[in-house]
């Protein structure tokens, strides 16, 4: 523990890697629970109170919200990577100015997001086939979510921070404020000033803002080695290359994941209303039961990260192994969970609808099956990107968006829905093999590196 009584810090270098990464997860997990909590919120007001159709509508701007949301998780995530670095190395002057380059960084990409994706909200929904039905409703929704994407780069940039330093408890207490005033402001707008999406829209960007604030106070009050000076926002041209050749590729890696899904929801489109409907109640269930394996890939990155500034290649290699080992094992658990209890997990968003409720269980009943290939897929990503590497896993995504796209146009002709399904989950073995065979050449490199440097070291 660093800084013991002031902050949270705490560091991974040290203790059972198993241990270290199960307790780490945790409160990641709690957090990513409580982001699907009051997106699930969002669409369970909207789908009980408004409609099948304004429950499409919100579900087929989930594709293009990630394009713009996943890309500012992603980069985020990428730039608190060199910061986790220089924690692990006890260096904290470059934790100060990694923290600066975070929000130097963060800042000019919002104002770049916002200026590109408000004005080309409706034009991606028509491009997209959105049914004239839901397409008004669909754009009222997304056009918000995208003019406050300063409040999704507030909180990220700042959680990400937190995490590298070992803190992923307080996020998740900023998330569980946030989710509650989420639900609370989805009810008012929703059901008393009747706003219909936009209201829910508004929920969440607001909800956002809370968490975000949340963590600005947190970090003046308890994290002084984050306390940075107009001296650290001197960056040099090396400083923020460092941060954008991780971050940004991991930003891009997203949405190019994004782009698949996209097409996908073209697709989808073209099934009509009740297969968009299915696909957003199963989508929610699916995030929620997934979690935790996103949540272990996560905590491999800054587990990775600082025992890699450490120098400890051989126990970054059996936190992988432990990590696979937990996350393969909850795998297990919520396929058998997808396969048998669809059905009734699809009723609680969908009422009176049974075609729609039947199209959802089926979705997860395909989908689990490749669940496995998902756990690994987060842990190797994760891993290469806490050790530096944004290449590889840039590739990964390339392979995702064409597995999905040649899938989902191949497969929705002759099998329809459940064709489009499967083409969703093609895509994660696809992804997988370009992580797998770097990871293993990865850490063969590291390995010889580490005997070359103990050799030195006994002479």
């Amino acid at each position: 523990m660093v800084g013991k009584g002031k902050n949270m810090t705490k560091t991974m270098t040290e203790g059972g890697p198993a241990k270290l990464i199960f307790l780490f997860t945790l409160p990641l997990l709690g957090g990513n629970l409580f982001q699907q909590f009051y997106n699930m919120m969002d669409t369970l007001i909207v789908g009980q109170t408004l409609g099948v159709n304004a429950l499409a509508a919100v579900g087929c701007t989930g594709s293009i919200m990630f394009l713009i949301i996943g890309f500012v998780q992603g980069m985020t995530a990428g730039l608190s990577i060199e910061t986790a670095r220089h924690f692990g190395a006890n260096d904290l002057e470059s934790v100060r100015r990694s923290f600066a380059a975070n929000i130097v960084i963060g800042a000019v990409v919002t104002v770049i997001l916002t200026a590109i994706s408000v004005p080309l909200a409706r034009p991606i929904l028509v491009a997209m086939q959105t049914p004239a039905a839901i397409l008004d409703d669909a754009y009222f929704y997304i056009v918000i979510i995208y003019a406050g994407v300063f409040a999704a780069m507030l909180f990220n940039v700042l959680s990400n921070v937190l995490r590298a330093l070992g803190d992923s408890r307080t996020p998740l207490l900023f998330l569980i404020l946030s989710s509650i005033v989420n639900v609370v402001l989805d009810l008012v707008f929703i059901i008393v000033f009747k706003m219909g999406v936009a209201g829910a829209a508004w929920a969440t960007v607001i909800a956002q803002v809370v968490s975000g604030l949340l963590c600005v106070v947190y970090i003046g009050k308890k994290f002084p080695m984050l306390h940075v000076r107009r001296d650290d926002f001197r960056l040099t041209r090396g400083e923020i290359w460092q941060h954008a050749v991780i971050g940004l590729p991991m930003g891009f890696q997203a949405s190019i994941i994004g782009i698949g899904v996209i097409i996908l929801q073209i697709v989808l489109n073209a099934q009509g209303e009740l297969a968009v409907a299915a696909y957003t109640a199963a989508q929610k269930i699916e995030q929620i039961v997934c979690s935790p394996l996103s949540s272990f890939g996560m905590t491999m990155a800054t587990y990775a990260a600082q025992n890699y500034g450490a120098g400890k290649i051989a126990r970054i290699r059996t936190g992988v192994h432990r990590c696979a080992a937990m996350s393969l094992g909850y795998t297990a658990v919520i396929t058998c969970i997808a396969i048998f209890a669809g059905a009734p997990l699809v009723s609680l968003f969908v009422s009176d609808a049974p075609e729609v409720i039947a199209m959802a269980a089926e979705y997860l009943r395909l989908t689990s099956l490749f669940y496995w290939t998902l756990s690994l897929l987060f842990i190797l990503r994760y891993t290469l990107q806490g050790l530096g590497q944004g290449i590889v896993p840039t590739i990964a995504g390339i392979m995702e968006l064409v597995m999905r796209a040649v899938g989902c146009i191949a497969l929705a002709a002759p099998f329809g829905f459940a064709g489009i399904s499967v083409a969703y989950a093609l895509a994660w073995p696809g992804s997988l093999t370009p992580l797998v065979i770097s990871y293993v050449l990865t850490m063969r490199r590291l390995r010889r590196k580490e005997k070359i440097l103990q050799a030195a070291a006994e002479k």
